[in-house]
């Protein structure tokens, strides 16, 4: 245990070295730095089902809207509102039934439900896409809107406690990555590593913490 938290720590300091290496080398704006560090702090407690992580995520999405705009970003920017509001409703659900363990216990989607992700994150991916590349002057229009829209169906899942969750995060992770280098936003575009790699973790987390509550049940 004692090893295992020494190795945690070298790894965080690890992270934040390189954290600081990018944001110095590619002149990161103050704004992007704290946004990317409170990005980092709220994946890091939904990865840890930490009700903090709601808190935290809300000036995460404050800056990003920010960024974004500056970025010419739109369907990310406008994801930012949504967030919001899904930040507050998950606040509140994780809040309620959480039982002895003080936290909200984790459920997967039905078939039903899978059937609604693979038919509507497309459909509306699209028609958000075509919107944006008709009356806007977004850069990335198409890209830009599939990662937006998978992120709030993600975030929908993650409010609602589904383990599936995850599973969205990574591939919005993946693409986050190349696109934000693309806009040479190369710190939010490290951050979003990161964001993956916290993402992979919080799958085997959110898997342990579902099967005890399985067979214990």
């Amino acid at each position: 245990m004692r090893k295992e938290r020494c190795m945690k720590k070298i790894i965080n300091f690890i992270i934040l070295a390189i954290f600081i290496t990018i944001s110095y080398i590619t002149n990161s704006t103050l704004i992007e730095i704290l946004a990317s560090l409170f990005g980092l702090i709220c994946i890091y407690l939904a990865a840890k089902e930490n009700i903090w992580t709601y808190p935290t995520g809300i000036i995460n999405i404050i800056l990003f809207l920010l960024i974004f705009y500056d970025a010419k970003l739109y369907a990310d920017m406008m994801l930012q509102g949504m967030f919001f509001i899904l930040s507050l409703y998950g606040w509140v659900y994780w809040l309620r039934n959480r039982g002895e363990k003080n936290v909200r216990p984790t459920t997967k989607l039905n078939l039903s439900g899978w059937i609604l992700v693979i038919i509507l994150t497309p459909i509306l991916s699209f028609v958000w896409g075509y919107l944006l590349n008709e009356y806007t002057d977004a850069s990335v229009p198409y890209l830009d809107s599939f990662i937006a829209t998978t992120s709030v169906v993600a975030q929908v899942l993650l409010s609602s406690k589904k383990f599936e969750n995850w599973y969205l995060w990574i591939l919005v992770d993946i693409l986050s990555v190349g696109l934000y280098a693309y806009k040479g936003l190369y710190t939010i575009s490290f951050t979003y590593f990161v964001f993956l790699i916290i993402c992979i973790l919080g799958v085997v987390k959110w898997r342990k913490e579902y099967d005890k509550g399985v067979y214990s049940g």
